[in-house]
């Protein structure tokens, strides 16, 4: 991309408001400092807010499916007290080693290591994709992070790592990778081909609200299926668009200068079309014995019942499944190219692999204590109640309701970040509100999808902005460049904004088709 069409990329007004966001966000401090900041600040607020005797009330669904919504009351603790800290001294080092980024980022880069620093994926995107079109590979690296969501949220990080390393062997501007690829795994949790353990969760709490309140509606875990289909391929064609349009543009990316003038001279050897055809042979072995460890009954991958989806020993494993994957086609590969001599040769390269996670690994720390601070402060719980309160007193009803509550979600999703949690408490606010207008408990909790998926990857809690920021790191041209908060929230802002804007337009489309949005389901009762 020439300098003069970037110039004029960042000079459009879109493209102003997001880098003003961006020089915003890095005028902050540090990461680090900036997680410690607001752990502290947490620490007065819950200090503050607790003599106050600030509390909510409200009806909370159950996990088991048939149980009535109980009658909570949740009160903001003081943590600068003698309860509120000895856990948190006590439990600090157990609060950072199981913070849930930390041994999914660690476990895939090992992996991705292996393929990375061999040459494997290099040689790889030459063979196969080198010269083709670069939305094609922007889509096909889409489709990948929308399905990963299978894996819950380690499929968000495989996604942003194995698409910067992708894009760098693609001589493209290996951040435009990291970013589309994170940003398409988030909105997948609303967009899927097939059935996740999210699925499941959240139906079971849409069924003990809608038992409870005595409303005769499908629940079962498919009620959204028909309708993620759909927007799996709206998700792709909006990161697509997205990412060639703008995040190419914004950030520059090579992809012309590879397409014309570096084929010839990235022609794959005959030694390393021999690698590929070895580790081709070592892949197959390897997806046929998981193959063989999971569709036959009774297999290993299967669950207690006999089944894989939507939760089984297979859906927990895909991270370790994974990492076996890239180590055998990694060694495979480095052995037949003569990069890998001897055994010792194998933890140098997966040691290389992890050197880029090292500043994600200092900023996790404060990370992880703020964030478990501020739940264990109740604080996320009193946000989210008010928010409800404050839209059911609005009294709107049909398109209006749907769309206040996606956007309500989508607010609260900023500062609770769990789903599960958010929908165990709005569920059984807007379950039977919707009832009442006459809209299944399938469509309520769509809403709510879509609300939760669109702003995950723009909220400053979120347990992945350092991961992303750690990963653009290892990418670094220039000692002084700085990649912050700011930085990655401004890249991911104008993804979030398109799929909140495409999921909204398609349920109303859906609406007022009346098209069942899963098997026996009905947007309306």
């Amino acid at each position: 991309m020439s300098n003069t069409a970037k110039v004029e990329a960042k000079n459009t007004r879109f493209a102003k408001f997001i880098k003003g966001i961006e020089v915003v966000g890095n005028k902050l401090p540090h990461p680090f400092t900036l997680f410690v900041g607001l752990a502290v600040t947490v620490l007065i607020l819950s200090f503050v807010l607790a003599k106050m005797g600030v509390s909510v009330t409200y009806l909370a669904a159950s996990k088991n499916p048939g149980e009535a919504p109980k009658e909570t009351v949740v009160a903001i603790t003081n943590l600068l007290s003698y309860d509120g800290m000895r856990p948190f001294m006590e439990n600090f080092v157990k609060t950072y080693v199981q913070f849930a980024p930390l041994g999914l980022i660690m476990t895939m880069m090992l992996g991705i290591g292996m393929v990375e620093q061999t040459g494997l994926i290099n040689a790889f995107m030459r063979k196969t994709i080198l010269g083709a079109p670069s939305y094609m590979v922007t889509a096909v690296l889409a489709i990948v992070g929308i399905n990963a969501n299978l894996a819950s949220d380690a499929g968000m990080i495989f996604t942003a790592a194995i698409g910067g390393a992708i894009f760098k062997a693609l001589g493209r501007n290996p951040k435009v990778g990291i970013v589309s690829g994170f940003a398409a795994a988030s909105g997948g949790f609303t967009a899927n081909f097939l059935i996740a353990g999210t699925d499941a969760l959240l139906a079971g709490i849409t069924e003990s609200v809608a038992t409870g309140s005595g409303i005769a509606a499908p629940t079962h875990p498919l009620i959204n299926w028909y309708f993620m289909i759909a927007a799996t391929f709206v998700v792709t064609f909006l990161t697509t668009v997205v990412t060639e349009k703008f995040t190419v543009k914004f950030l520059g990316d090579s992809s012309d200068a590879v397409d014309k003038s570096i084929l010839k001279e990235h022609t794959v050897t005959e030694q390393e079309s021999k690698g590929l055809r070895n580790t081709g042979i070592a892949a197959v072995l390897y997806i046929l014995l998981i193959v063989m460890m999971t569709v036959p009954e009774g297999s290993f991958f299967r669950n207690a019942d006999g089944n894989i989806l939507p939760k089984s020993t297979f859906t927990k494993s895909v991270v370790p499944i994974l990492f076996f994957f890239f180590l055998i086609v990694g060694v495979s590969y480095g052995k037949t190219v003569g990069v890998i001599k001897g055994e010792a040769d194998i933890p140098k390269l997966m040691q290389k692999g992890l050197a880029g996670c090292l500043s994600f690994l200092v900023v996790a720390l404060p990370a992880a204590m703020f964030i478990d601070l501020f739940n264990q402060s109740n604080l996320t719980t009193v946000l989210a109640v008010k928010g409800a309160t404050l839209l059911k007193s609005l009294n709107l009803g049909g398109i209006p309701l749907i769309i206040m509550f996606i956007m309500l979600a989508s607010f609260v999703n900023l500062f609770m970040i769990s789903g599960s949690s958010k929908w165990l408490i709005l569920g059984p606010i807007f379950v039977p509100m919707f009832a009442m207008l006459g809209l299944s408990p399938a469509v309520t909790q769509l809403a709510y999808r879509i609300g939760d998926s669109s702003t995950n990857i723009i909220s400053p809690l979120s347990y992945y902005i350092p991961v992303v920021i750690g990963l653009m790191d290892q990418y670094k041209t220039d000692e002084n460049e700085k990649n912050g908060i700011g930085t990655v929230i401004s890249l991911l802002m104008p993804y979030s904004l398109a799929y909140l804007v495409g999921f909204t337009l398609l349920l109303i489309g859906w609406y007022f088709l009346k098209f069942p949005i899963g098997p026996g389901t009905s947007i309306f009762m």
